[in-house]
């Protein structure tokens, strides 16, 4: 749940989705949910060239399977905040396997 609380918090900011078939994607991140599916607005492609296709596009939902890489800006990244999470859900008891 770390990353869908972290992907949460940067609704609304410029974030470029990266697929495993190679396509870049950058867009308004404007949801996510805990599959970390992805739908962005006002898109465009990073190589139109070879995606024309795509042009005509103006909003997306990228399935969070597909999904190679997220580029975020640095200025939306808390490191310290991110840690502290990242330290409380690893200390979290986990439960027993049945």
């Amino acid at each position: 749940m770390l990353f869908y609380s972290f992907f949460k918090t940067l609704v609304g900011q410029q974030v470029t989705v990266e697929l495993k078939n190679d396509l870049a994607i950058t867009g308004i991140l404007v949801s996510v949910d805990q599959f970390l599916n992805i739908k962005l607005d006002d898109i465009h492609v990073m190589e139109e060239l070879k995606y024309p296709h795509m042009m005509a596009v103006k909003n997306c939902f990228i399935r969070g399977s597909v999904v190679r890489y997220v580029k975020l800006p640095a200025s939306a990244v808390d490191t310290a905040l991110l840690q502290d999470a990242a330290r409380r859900e690893a200390q979290q008891p986990t439960p027993a396997p049945r």
